[in-house]
Parts: structure tokens; sequence; C-alpha cells
């Protein structure tokens, strides 16, 4: 197979459709995302947004918000760098650098909490509206990538609400 030919296998069934199961808990989050994002860049919103979806590994929610980037102007060298952000650190500002920061350690948050480099960090960019405005949007992107993954939605397909 060479590099341009792409080996298509059939994608799973989705298992819930979430909109319709549970349709006052999807409208929450929809909210939740809206309010989230009020008042931060549209770039840097995709970018953490590009960036927990990496570290979830949700192919849904990578595709959707690689996407959106596209639209909105980010550039395909930025966008392939998300995933390698710390090693192509001269891609992003000092302020998108604190928000991967704080993005990857608030997704992993289980395994050392937030540290508080990282939090100090972020807080020398971002001011206490931003910063929790920051938080909220990493709190969703995290909560569509695991609504994502859970019920087994398909990168590529039915991307918008369904």
């Amino acid at each position: 197979m060479t590099t341009t030919e792409i080996k298509q296998t059939p994608a799973a069934p989705t298992r819930l459709n979430f909109t319709k199961a549970a349709p006052k808990a999807f409208r929450a989050v929809i909210g939740l995302d809206a309010a989230a994002r009020e008042g931060l860049d549209p770039t840097l919103v995709e970018l953490v947004q590009i960036r927990a979806s990496h570290v979830n590994h949700c192919a849904y929610c990578l595709h959707m918000h690689t996407s959106d980037a596209r639209k909105a102007g980010e550039s395909e060298e930025r966008m392939h760098m998300v995933a390698v952000w710390r090693e192509a650190r001269h891609f992003f500002t000092e302020k998108e650098q604190a928000a991967l920061a704080l993005t990857d350690a608030v997704t992993l948050i289980a395994g050392a909490g937030l540290p508080d480099d990282v939090y100090a960090r972020a807080s020398a960019h971002f001011d206490d509206r931003e910063l929790a405005q920051l938080l909220a949007l990493i709190f969703t992107i995290n909560t569509w990538n695991r609504i994502a993954l859970a019920t087994g939605k398909t990168a590529g397909e039915d991307e918008r609400v369904s």
C-alpha cells in the first residue's frame, strides 16, 4: 500500500444516540460549551479542543475540531504540531503554550492533579475570568470526548448535533 492509499474499513455502528436518549443532558453540555467559549480567542479554543482530543484518543472530536480550526483560518502546520507542542513550542505563543499545558494537566488530572507550576503559568497569561473560561472549555471538551468515545461516534460521520 502506498502512502496515498488508505484502506477503508467499515465504521462500527454508533452504540447510542446520546442526543435523543438524554436530550436534557445533551442540551446542558451544549450550554456549557457555549458559555465556556465566551471571551476566548476562537483559535485558542480550537487548539485546546484539538489537544484534549489527542490526549483522549478521540478521533471523532479531533476530526471535528481540526475541520473547525481549518475553517477559522488555522494553519495545517500548527494543527499538526499540537500533538507535539512541547517539542514544537516555537509554533505557539507563550499564552497558547500555557493553555496547552493546562489542557494536558486537567485532561490527565487523575495522574498528578494540577501541578502548581502549570496553574501559575496559566494564571500569568489569563486573568481570573479568562482562566475560569479556559478551565470550563477544558472540562467541556473532555466531556464531549467521553460522550463520543462511550457512544461509539465515528470520525467524519454525523459531526454536528445529531
